[in-house]
């Protein structure tokens, strides 16, 4: 990367000169600076979230180092300021300035990316952010692993460990972003829903710390149409019910082939289940969401194994899971690998919790991506003759007994030992 930066237009302290190629100038991400003469757009320019909460001191650090490197303006801490916000503000920017003919500000929209540093709940904050613009060319994204689980930077490729901070290693982050490819990604809507009281006021219940992708949490009627627990397989389809057996003592949603750092709970369909049950290999961009069941906490050791997988339940494009009075006073969940305790309802009351397709966001993906597109030829529709697929699954509820004694545990969407799961369908 050569090139030096125009002292002029304020973009990069000396530090960063070698970075023009990611370089914004300011009146770009400000629209309070005065417009300057910029002779070139920069090939890639980037705007940088980082959650400086992350990784313990590495986010901070990181910080530190993007600022470095490139304008200072165009690094974000989200502990400070939200995507929303920082995002809002410069696409209006964006289209203030090409309605006065700037050619710059067109070029710098039309090759933006994104890079988030985070836990996968910050950086499917910046995912839901980017969907929810709605805009005719989002920007695609590339994720730092900066957390525990890092499933989402796995699947696309950027690995799982925590980054270094120093200049060498974010260059050459940098570098990779630049050459990394696009992918799409399926964005999803989860909403929960609580019946109305039958006395006292019906504000919304203010939750402890629920995970940024909870788009809604408001109580409806007694009698909302919507309080069912059932799934919908294809876009426009009919509601069909989910029978989860008895044995099942947590389930995971997933749309990507990674969970808790790595293991794939859906793993590929041999070819008897795909004529079987129709099930597919787990495809991000293909509107459908795998549903995952585990018995207990042996069952997820299953997933150590060659080819092994928890029990698949269903793919779904729509899912509703509804909660009624149990033993317990509150069940586990999880999203984004952000967890937090549920209380479960009380008397007659119904927590439902919803998840459905939105759309798509763009992703960045860099060798080796573990994600598959259902566009792509290559991506394995079945893996045909696979008998260690058959022989893991343990799918079958006279195969458990005997199965429990080598396999084991996911505790994402517990249920507590004490609720009987009879009350969810």
């Amino acid at each position: 990367m050569d090139g030096h930066t125009n002292g002029t237009n304020g973009s990069c302290s000396k530090p960063c000169e070698p970075l023009t190629d990611y370089c914004i100038p300011d009146y770009i991400l400000n629209p309070d600076s005065e417009q300057v003469l910029v002779d070139q757009a920069p090939c890639c320019p980037v705007v940088v979230f980082i959650n400086s909460r992350s990784g313990g001191q590495l986010g901070s650090s990181l910080i530190k180092t993007y600022r470095e490197l490139l304008n200072k303006a165009q690094v974000f801490d989200l502990s400070e300021e939200a995507p929303e916000k920082v995002l809002h503000r410069l696409y209006c920017n964006f289209e203030k300035l090409k309605s006065n003919g700037d050619p710059i500000a067109f070029q710098i929209q039309s090759n933006l990316r994104l890079i988030v540093a985070g836990g996968d709940g910050t950086a499917s904050w910046l995912l839901g952010v980017v969907s929810d613009l709605k805009l005719s060319h989002p920007p695609p994204i590339a994720t730092v692993p900066l957390g525990t689980g890092n499933n989402l930077p796995f699947s696309f490729g950027w690995g799982k460990k925590n980054p270094t901070t120093d200049q060498e290693a974010v260059k050459s982050f940098l570098g990779q972003v630049k050459k990394a490819r696009e992918m799409n990604i399926d964005s999803w809507h989860i909403i929960m829903r609580m019946r109305a009281p039958q006395e006292g006021p019906c504000e919304p219940i203010a939750p402890l710390e629920l995970p940024h992708s909870l788009h809604a949490f408001h109580r409806v009627s007694g009698s909302d149409s919507l309080n069912m627990v059932r799934i919908m397989k294809r876009p426009g389809g009919q509601w069909e019910e989910l029978k989860i057996p008895r044995s099942i003592r947590s389930i995971v949603c997933l749309n990507l082939p990674s969970f808790s750092g790595g293991l794939n709970p859906w793993g590929t369909p041999g070819t008897r289940k795909v004529q079987e049950r129709d099930l597919t290999a787990p495809f991000v961009d293909d509107g459908l969401i795998e549903v995952v069941g585990f018995r207990d906490a042996w069952h997820g050791l299953v997933l150590l194994a060659p080819n092994g997988h928890g029990t698949r339940l269903a793919q779904a494009h729509r899912i509703r899971f509804e909660f009624h009075k149990g033993a317990a006073e509150h069940t586990f969940m999880r999203i984004d690998g952000e967890p937090w305790k549920q209380p479960l309802p009380k008397d007659d009351d119904t927590v439902v919790v919803e998840i459905s397709h939105l759309r798509q966001v763009t992703m960045l993906a860099s060798d080796p991506c573990k994600s598959k597109s259902v566009n792509d030829p290559s991506s394995p529709m079945c893996c045909s003759n696979h008998d260690d697929d058959e022989r893991n699954s343990l799918e079958d509820e006279d195969e458990w007994e005997e199965g429990r004694k080598k396999f084991g545990a996911a505790d994402t969407f517990k249920f507590p030992d004490e609720v009987d799961v009879a009350h969810l369908s």
